[in-house]
């Protein structure tokens, strides 16, 4: 479908009383990854809302702005769907457009900003934080029915680049805020172009399989697909009843970890998801818990080639103990209570 057609499906859900949240779950149920981005249906439900009526582009005044156009706004979602630590220098060149384009983008089309490194929704909508408080009640609720059993079956996984050289910073990441709170500094340096993308599944006992994706290529659907297959043998050979007992996998909601191959992976290898709200990095351990160590522990030293940052990120990874994974999954709890507390807004940490 074009993207006049798209308009039109938004448009007559519009006039039957759906909300952009329905219309854009109903377009992601039926096609999938080419659907619009929510961004545009919220944009587009809202114009149809105000009574309008032509579903083509409004006339331009003017030189055009390439830079910042609807398929730009949508490339721009995407990769930052993707990757949530991606830089807007790495967008700028991805996408060839500015970095001032890119930014307006973000803050403007978009309206989000950055949160423990990831960027998220800038003023979360009472949908949002209604959204991140009943599924933080609902897993709160399914883990105090048996904790022990829970952090048993749990299975925590995520992807992270890992520099050739990454030099020390005064702050590991910086933690946006909103107006009126005051902003912490950031003393930003150069990392090395040189990097390697890590996909780290781990349990209470300690790390299960290790995949390392080269710096040029893609997490696709195919890719992360494999991935739960080698996630499962790996279980199978390491933890002797795991799967019999049934495997919480633990994951956000990017768009390859929802794709339709990737679903029927999950549904293949026996994994019941964990459900997680979107753009809520706080609500995981992974990157307080496991990244940033890991990261740490390598400032300021360099690497030659991507073998040595495998041989590296390996060695520290078999170098924690049984209670520093027990340890992280135990902080779900935590996680989960407090975002109750503070009624789906963000938290930190």
């Amino acid at each position: 479908m074009d993207k006049i057609e798209y308009r039109a499906v938004i448009k007559f859900l519009t006039k039957e009383g759906k909300n952009a949240k329905e219309i854009h779950d109903r377009l992601v149920a039926m096609y999938n990854d080419t659907a619009p981005s929510y961004t545009t249906v919220t944009r587009w439900h809202k114009e149809v809302r105000h009574g309008r009526e032509s579903l083509e582009d409004d006339p331009r005044v003017g030189r055009p702005s390439k830079a910042t156009s609807e398929d730009n706004v949508d490339r721009v979602e995407a990769m930052i769907m993707e990757n949530r630590r991606v830089k807007v220098e790495e967008i700028s060149l991805e996408i060839g457009i500015s970095h001032g384009s890119v930014c307006t983008i973000i803050h403007h089309h978009l309206g989000m900003s950055k949160v423990s490194a990831r960027w998220v929704p800038r003023n979360p909508s009472l949908h949002d934080r209604f959204q991140r408080r009943t599924i933080s009640e609902e897993l709160l609720t399914f883990y105090n029915a048996d904790p022990a059993g829970f952090e048993s079956r749990v299975v925590t996984g995520d992807e992270a680049w890992v520099h050739h050289w990454d030099p020390k910073a005064k702050l590991e990441s910086m933690a946006w805020k909103h107006k009126g709170f005051p902003t912490p500094l950031k003393f930003w340096t150069q990392s090395s172009a040189g990097k390697i993308m890590d996909t780290i599944f781990w349990d209470t006992k300690g790390v299960l399989p290790v995949d390392f994706l080269l710096h040029g290529s893609t997490i696709t659907r195919e890719y992360y697909a494999g991935v739960l297959g080698r996630l499962r043998d790996s279980i199978r050979q390491k933890r002797r009843g795991k799967l019999t007992r049934g495997v919480l996998l633990l994951h956000d909601n990017a768009p390859v970890h929802r794709a339709r191959r990737a679903r029927a992976a999950l549904s293949d290898s026996g994994f019941g998801p964990l459900n997680h709200s979107p753009y809520s990095p706080a609500l995981a351990p992974r990157d307080s818990f496991l990244f940033r160590p890991l990261k740490s522990s390598f400032w300021g030293r360099r690497f030659d080639d991507d073998d040595e940052v495998k041989e590296a990120v390996m060695m520290w990874l078999g170098a924690q103990s049984e209670s520093f994974w027990m340890a992280g999954n135990q902080t779900l709890h935590d996680k989960w209570f407090k975002c109750i507390q503070v009624k789906g807004h963000y938290i930190e940490k």
